[in-house]
């Protein structure tokens, strides 16, 4: 046999085409080619394959070589395609069976001795390998990742060797297995809430952020427990499911570090305020994923809020509607989930100490403006909640009592979202307009009260939405099934416009 086909993926984004690697063996001067568009990374795969294919104790062929990497006009980068080019060789030069080919689909990178090691974005190629309904053969350390998928058949190869004794039927490859239910949670490792004394409204507001889905933003003087606050709102999230640690790895998995973090905790990223739009959005010639969407399914933590770039926070206002990131480039253009639960902290003024009981502050009015300015409307018209987080008396500080722990308040929280999913099959904060006028179950009262405060407030539509999302939230929490007065009124207190 002088032609071989053997099927890989490659990474547009979370997707992940199939690449069709044709490898054709013919008599002439020794030559190995690669065409189909492949990048640097790809051509010097050549140097690779030969030298693992001659230390796994096979022979190179000494032939004019082809490898197509089909289709032409999609672009092919990383060394993945090292595995699958060294089969079709092996294959096409009668060395490998490839009687099984067609069942399979390959990736990995090949180390000069054979060895094989880890690959990116082996989650996202599994998944549509399963989808059309090939096995996919990976690096050990990818097919435990990839095991985590329902339905998926993946084997763990160490090196170049073994996959030829699975192919040649001498040595089969163990299937790979992950067992989500086995994992230990990680909540209890998480910092608690109990470290943080007196601060009743905020601790409020992160149960109702929690149990809802909402965004959040803190205002307050240094110290005053903001960011000790939002580093606690992971410990009183749910778990992930299984489908969400599905979809957070998959994302994981497109990072070029490839040891990857297999644990079911949420995301919680918390990027510095000198981070460019690029860094939060995602980008590149080849698009890779941003801060928001690496915060998928998780917390994304902006502290000093107002520091930030202000064309960096715009560009969170479609996401937080839409719940994904468009990337388009030149060549090439992407699409990432970025269901992300934003919280943020600011201070109230440039010196921090406005409304501060000891301590003066020093700014003007204009500089309290120009600083809140650099926040806009539309912005602050898609967070949930914004509340005050005062400064503690020396009373609150000194007091040995200890607060509620994140472990009571996680409680309340997993049976509000129960609530939540049994309803509606969705938080509260991920509700459409249409969703929400079914799900609301607002009483007459609340619903007079509600118009009221819109008229007096002159509150937009969609802060007429938020404020409905919020008053389910808080009842859901109280057990209720309607919607009443109590709810709406304390949802437009946590609507405080800055």
């Amino acid at each position: 046999m002088s032609l071989a086909l053997v099927y890989s993926r490659a990474l547009s984004g979370m997707n992940a085409p199939l690449v069709e690697v044709e490898a054709h063996l013919a008599n002439g001067l020794p030559a190995f080619n690669i065409v189909g568009l492949p990048d640097t990374e790809v051509k010097e795969s050549r140097d690779r394959v030969r030298a693992a294919i001659i230390q796994s104790g096979f022979d190179f062929p000494a032939k004019k070589i082809t490898v197509n990497l089909a289709p032409a006009d999609l672009p092919k980068e990383s060394g993945r395609f090292d595995l699958p080019i060294a089969v079709g060789i092996l294959a096409a030069s009668g060395q490998v069976s490839a009687e099984k080919l067609a069942q399979y689909e390959f990736a990995g990178e090949l180390a000069l001795s054979g060895l094989l090691r880890p690959v990116r974005g082996a989650l996202a190629m599994a998944w549509q390998g399963m989808q059309a309904g090939h096995a996919f053969i990976l690096p050990s350390e990818n097919a435990k990742q990839a095991a985590v998928m329902k339905g998926i058949t993946v084997y763990g190869a160490n090196s170049l060797g073994e996959v030829a004794a699975h192919l040649n039927a001498v040595e089969p490859l163990a299937q790979a297995e992950c067992d989500i239910a086995s994992r230990p949670s990680e909540n209890g490792r998480l910092p608690d809430l109990s470290d943080v004394k007196g601060q009743h409204t905020a601790r409020l507001a992160l149960e109702i952020a929690a149990a809802g889905g909402h965004s959040l933003l803190m205002m307050g003087p240094p110290g005053t427990g903001k960011s000790m606050l939002s580093q606690r709102l992971p410990g009183i999230l749910p778990p992930l499911t299984e489908d969400e640690l599905v979809e957070v790895w998959a994302l994981r998995s497109l990072l070029p570090n490839h040891s990857q973090d297999l644990s079911g905790q949420r995301p919680f990223r918390s990027p510095h305020h000198g981070a460019s739009s690029a860094a939060m959005v995602g980008g590149g010639p080849d698009p890779r994923p941003g801060e928001i969407s690496l915060a998928h399914h998780g917390v994304l933590f902006l502290d000093e809020l107002p520091e930030f770039d202000r064309k960096v926070l715009e560009v969170l206002r479609e996401p937080l509607e839409n719940g994904e990131i468009h990337i388009s480039r030149a060549a090439r253009q992407a699409v990432y989930p970025a269901k992300f639960q934003l919280v943020a902290a600011m201070n109230p003024c440039p010196c921090g100490y406005l409304g501060h009981p000891s301590k003066p502050c020093r700014c003007t009015q204009e500089s309290i403006a120009r600083y809140r300015s650099k926040i806009s409307g539309p912005l602050l018209d898609r967070i949930d909640l914004t509340i005050e987080v005062p400064a503690l008396s020396a009373a609150e500080l000194m007091q040995q009592e200890a607060g509620e722990s994140s472990a009571e308040v996680l409680k309340r929280v997993t049976a509000a979202r129960a609530k939540q999913y049994a309803r509606q099959g969705k938080v509260n904060a991920a509700l459409s307009v249409t969703e929400l006028d079914n799900a609301a179950n607002i009483r007459k009262d609340a619903q007079e009260a509600l118009g009221a405060m819109l008229e007096k407030l002159s509150l937009s539509a969609r802060s007429f939405h938020r404020i409905m999302r919020v008053a389910r939230t808080l009842a859901d929490l109280a057990g209720d099934e309607e919607v009443g007065r109590q709810h709406v009124l304390r949802a437009v207190g946590f609507r405080r416009a800055l």
